[in-house]
C-alpha cells in the first residue's frame, strides 16, 4: 500500500496547558476531531507525523517534561519531528522526510489554528504541496487585539479559513480528508 499523503499532528502537546492563555473550552471538541482524523489516517495505512515545538526554556523546553503528546490524544507517529519556528518546515527535518518518503499531499492539524498550522499551510503551499487545512481539527484560544477587542477562537477559526482558502489550502473536514486519501490508497 502507498499514499502520497501524510498527517501533519502539529504542536499537540502539553506545554500549552502550562500557559496563561491556555483555556479549556473547546478542548474536549477538538480533542475528539483530532483523534478521529488519527485513528482514520491510521487505518488507511496514511503516515502520521508528529511535530513539538521546542524552546530553550519554559514549558516548550525538552527539560520541562512537557513536551510530549496532549492527553488524551493517542497516536502511533512514523517519525517525529522538532521545530523551533511557527512553520514545521523550517530546521526541523520534515521537508526533506516528506521529500524522501513521496509525500506531496499533507493535511495539516495541531494547535495553534492561526499561528504554526497556519504558517506550515502557508509554507507548504508556498513549496507546491497540496494541502488540506482541517480546522476542526486544529485548536486555538481567544486573542485580544490593540483596540482591547477580545476574538474569540471560533471567530479566529474562521478567519484563518477565510485567508487559507483556496489560496494556500483546500479547507476540509476530518472526514473530507480522510475520504479523499482513501481515493489515493492504492495496493
Amino acid at each position: 500500500m502507498s499514499v502520497s499523503t501524510a498527517l501533519l499532528v502539529i504542536d499537540a502537546q502539553e506545554s500549552f496547558r502550562h500557559r496563561p492563555y491556555f483555556r479549556e473550552e473547546n478542548l474536549a471538541a477538538y480533542i475528539e476531531r483530532q483523534q478521529t482524523l488519527i485513528d482514520g489516517a491510521e487505518a488507511i495505512g496514511m503516515p502520521v507525523v508528529q511535530i513539538f515545538h521546542v524552546e530553550e526554556t519554559g514549558p516548550f523546553s525538552k527539560a520541562s517534561g512537557l513536551v510530549k503528546t496532549l492527553a488524551p490524544l493517542r497516536l502511533k507517529p512514523i517519525a517525529v519531528f522538532h521545530k523551533h519556528r511557527h512553520s514545521a518546515l523550517i530546521g526541523s527535518g520534515l521537508d526533506v522526510w516528506l521529500t524522501t518518503n513521496g509525500i506531496r499531499r499533507i493535511i495539516i492539524s495541531g494547535i495553534r489554528t492561526e499561528q504554526c498550522c497556519e504558517t506550515t499551510t502557508r509554507h507548504a503551499s508556498d513549496l507546491g504541496y497540496a494541502v488540506d487545512f482541517v480546522g476542526e481539527a486544529t485548536l486555538t484560544f481567544p486573542m485580544t487585539d490593540a483596540a482591547g477587542r477580545e476574538w474569540a477562537a471560533r471567530e479566529i477559526r474562521a478567519r484563518t479559513e477565510l485567508v487559507l482558502a483556496g489560496r494556500f489550502a483546500q479547507i476540509a473536514t476530518v472526514e473530507a480528508a480522510l475520504a479523499a486519501t482513501s481515493d489515493q490508497v492504492t495496493a
